[in-house]
């Protein structure tokens, strides 16, 4: 059985006016610190984690939370996304790096996950005060709007997500001179708002390198629900279990292939980096 949507999207809203909004822009040097070079968590990432996880577990009784600062600490926690019971995905505070630099582009995401599989999805922008919503066959929604992805187009008409920064370097550059190609690519380094705009059909794709389950798992459901088509970069399927071989997201499958073989049929030959390396 389904948690109730409506009662997630409280809890997140709720957990994000207590713990995140009263922090941003008011963060202290304490309240900062990197996990890893260049990877920022602050106070905010983990209180509301913790209180996400309580909350959450209490809502379905039984339930394990997946949490990127838990993962963080202890990697086997990610292996609970093969056990039976129903598992929480969250990303507490989704862009780290803008919200303690005081940019708005961040975002909570959480996803609800069972045997491998993702069964909802919720994404929730505390400054703009959005909430989008999924439900596995029941379509995706941004409050009573149900969300549509953009129609194919062709690809110098194309815009979209596009971030080559963790490519290896040859990639990188070649994805550099593709893109000038399309109509237009960016990055806004947080993917609750970079699925926000895919999802709403504000642009056609998004181009990932890493895909851990807390950036993806919420975010693809809807993509899919919204009627678009993702796959892996090797054009295997992705699902929550799945932490390597980038993704791409587009309007469909003939777009799909379109894009992919546009941005890497004439790369260098890193197949192994590009499509099955680690994306941790």
């Amino acid at each position: 059985m389904l948690p109730d949507i409506d009662r997630v999207s409280t809890i997140i809203r709720e957990v994000a006016e207590a713990e995140i909004l009263p922090r941003f822009r008011r963060l202290a040097a304490a309240d900062v610190r990197e996990k890893g070079p260049g990877d920022l968590v602050t106070v905010a990432d983990e209180e509301s984690e913790r209180q996400l996880t309580r909350r959450l577990m209490e809502l379905v009784p039984n339930s394990a939370v997946i949490g990127e600062e838990a993962v963080a600490a202890d990697q086997k926690v990610l292996g609970r996304i093969f056990d039976d019971a129903p598992v929480w995905i969250v990303d507490p505070v989704d862009g780290t790096s803008n919200f303690a630099s005081g940019k708005p582009e961040f975002g909570v995401i959480v996803a609800y996950a069972q045997r491998g599989e993702t069964l909802a999805g919720w994404i929730y922008d505390p400054v703009g005060g959005r909430t989008a919503t999924a439900m596995k066959g029941e379509g995706a929604w941004s409050g009573t709007s149900r969300l549509r992805t953009a129609a194919a187009a062709p690809l110098p008409a194309m815009s979209g997500v596009l971030s080559s920064r963790y490519f290896e370097r040859a990639v990188r550059d070649h994805l550099d001179r593709q893109k000038h190609q399309l109509a237009h690519t960016f990055s806004l380094r947080c993917a609750a708002h970079e699925y926000l705009t895919l999802n709403s059909g504000k642009v056609h794709f998004s181009l990932y390198r890493r895909i851990m389950p807390w950036d993806h798992a919420a975010g693809t459901l809807m993509h899919a629900e919204a009627g678009g088509y993702h796959a892996k970069l090797d054009g295997g399927a992705y699902g929550p279990a799945e932490h390597t071989g980038g993704l791409l997201l587009a309007p469909d499958r003939a777009s799909w292939i379109e894009l992919r073989d546009h941005l890497f049929g004439a790369a260098p030959r890193t197949d192994r980096i590009v499509f099955t390396g680690s994306d941790v």
